[in-house]
């Protein structure tokens, strides 16, 4: 007769442990801190909120909490599991101090923001000198794709209101830069918004553009090597403008609302007009052609050199077509300044925009599902803790990982490398953390630090 014992064995649970660092994998985070000297630029940019006889240091404060959001916190409490480990994160501040500093950065305003803002920028660009070959603008280009983000409210908020898909929150406007099909992407501009903001806002989208160029290394803030994308919400005649202002002279590909004259322009393209369009591969992709029609409508309101690119396809089943769509097709519009290439590139550039929707739903992942904070202000000065955080989680793969461990989204990186428990030792004078040989990702994390540690020190 045998006992039944379940499908799991039975364990005894008990407190009063020592020597065991929870979240042990996050000393990744920790040491793409140190080597890209983003703690020392954030320090000195808070110095001057620093008061007579603090104990800690408000650019500490600022990134323990991004170190806390970047590990699946959402609030400001949530710094409370790096304060348990101070073997790793060091002292961490109490949840009062926390809020004070956060007040006041947010009653100084600007003058806040643009002190966290340009420590961001300096760094950025170490980063990307580090990252040498890997870096995302390794050829000399630069991709930096802006799109909305609706950001639900479940209680009253400062600014939050109905928005457009019936719901209620704030609707900011984000950018990414894009690190290609190798790398994921790093923020580089967040514009809180109210709910009711419009979608094609074009002072929102320039203002959002401006911040995000400041974060660009200083030689790639103008010129053809930088490409702004952005969906049909940034296809004004003013963004535009602003794009191709003289001495500005950026790259951009446009989305495009189908009007009445492209319509009229597509129903007179002739059949051998229309080529092939690729899929993501670069291949010829079933049953989708692309076409240009830049001669067709009346651009004369339009900036000069400005090119209209048509897309049919033939719609997946169940979509339902919209009333400008064409003999079944389903018809897409974009506006380019990029004077040479196929068509059937440019359509594929400006489609891999989509990526910057994963960007986004990394970002809900990462302190932007909800704004915890009541003010306007105070939620501004958040939006820059997820973005420092979701820095740190793009710049350590970009440092650290090789092969499929690049593209390790924020979920993955938790569950697989920042969960892992390990070891605290203390062997004369150097603190050694051991992890397990069970846990199945220990080689992943030994040889990011290890290429993190062979990094050169800043300074």
């Amino acid at each position: 007769m045998s006992k039944r014992i379940g499908l799991y064995p039975r364990v005894r649970v008990e407190g009063g442990g020592s020597g065991t660092v929870s979240q042990a994998g996050a000393v990744l985070l920790v040491e793409t801190v140190r080597k890209s000297a983003l703690d020392t630029a954030i320090s000195a940019a808070l110095a001057p909120w620093r008061k007579p006889r603090a104990v800690h240091d408000p650019g500490k404060i600022l990134l323990d909490v991004a170190l806390a959001v970047a590990l699946g916190g959402d609030c400001l409490a949530d710094v409370g599991m790096l304060r348990a480990e101070p073997g790793v994160f060091g002292p961490v501040a109490s949840d009062p101090t926390v809020s004070r500093l956060v007040d006041a950065l947010a009653a100084s305003g600007p003058k806040a923001l643009a002190a966290i803002r340009g420590a961001r920028s300096e760094v950025r660009s170490r980063v990307w000198e580090l990252a040498g070959t890997n870096g995302p603008a390794a050829d000399g280009q630069v991709t930096v794709d802006i799109d909305g983000v609706l950001v639900l409210a479940h209680s009253e908020k400062q600014d939050a209101t109905a928005t457009w898909k019936k719901t209620f929150g704030h609707h900011p406007l984000v950018a990414f830069v894009d690190h290609g099909q190798t790398g994921s992407g790093e923020p580089v501009a967040a514009l809180l918004r109210p709910g009711n903001a419009g979608s094609n806002t074009a002072s929102d989208h320039i203002e959002t553009a401006h911040l995000a160029l400041a974060q660009l290394p200083r030689h790639l803030r103008r010129g053809r090597q930088t490409l702004i994308r952005t969906d049909s919400a940034g296809g004004t005649h003013a963004f535009l403008d602003w794009l191709s202002k003289p001495g500005r002279w950026l790259s951009y590909s446009v989305g495009m609302t189908i009007t009445d004259a492209i319509h009229q322009a597509v129903l007179k393209i002739p059949k051998r007009a229309w080529t092939p369009a690729y899929d993501a591969g670069g291949t010829q992709r079933p049953g989708a052609w692309v076409a240009e029609i830049t001669d067709m409508p009346d651009l004369s309101s339009w900036p000069k050199s400005m090119r209209l690119i048509v897309r049919k396809e033939r719609p997946h089943p169940g979509a339902q077509l919209r009333f400008t769509d064409l003999d079944g097709m389903r018809l897409t519009c974009f506006a380019t300044n990029t004077k040479g290439g196929q068509l059937a590139d440019l359509e594929l550039r400006h489609r891999r925009r989509a990526r910057c929707e994963d960007r986004i739903r990394n970002a809900r992942d990462t302190g932007l599902r909800n704004l915890p904070l009541h003010d306007t202000a105070q939620n501004r000065i958040w939006l820059e803790i997820v973005q420092i955080a979701l820095d740190v989680l793009a710049w350590m793969p970009m440092l650290a990982l090789t092969g499929d461990a690049r593209r390790w989204e924020p979920k993955k990186l938790r569950l697989r490398l920042f969960s892992a428990a390990a070891q605290l030792v203390n062997t004369g004078r150097r603190r050694r953390l051991r992890f397990t040989a069970r846990w199945p990702w220990t080689d992943v994390i030994t040889h990011a630090f290890d290429r993190l540690h062979t990094l050169p020190n800043p300074g």
